[in-house]
């Protein structure tokens, strides 16, 4: 009982550790305002004058909050031509590792109930 409590809490650390930048990348207002235009546009994705437009930013404050969320694998970039389109995609970024770090703390939880 208590190496399985170990492993979990030795799980959930490397799980943190895992998702750290993308964590600290969502939990932004503005960043979760442009994950929001985001999730209302198509899967081909949005340039960043329409973010911005959507939002209520700046070009330049929406360019800076995507390569955050870009960097910490949230954001996705698809490149034409000369055009950037941001996208999530939830098979090519964090979301997943996300979604099965709190599902292993919720685990956790529910474990330490019973």
């Amino acid at each position: 009982m208590k190496d399985e409590c170990q492993d979990r809490i030795e799980q959930i650390t490397h799980g943190f550790q895992n998702c750290q930048k993308a964590l600290t990348a969502i939990g932004d207002e503005t960043r979760q305002l442009i994950l929001l235009v985001l999730l209302q546009s198509d899967l081909n994705g949005i340039r960043v004058g329409e973010i911005a437009k959507k939002a209520h930013l700046t070009r330049p404050s929406v360019s800076h909050h995507l390569q955050i969320l870009k960097d910490a694998g949230i954001v996705n970039m698809n490149k034409v031509g000369t055009r950037n389109y941001y996208y999530i995609s939830g098979n090519e970024t964090r979301w997943k590792e996300i979604a099965d770090l709190v599902e292993l703390i919720y685990d956790g939880i529910l474990h330490m109930k019973k």
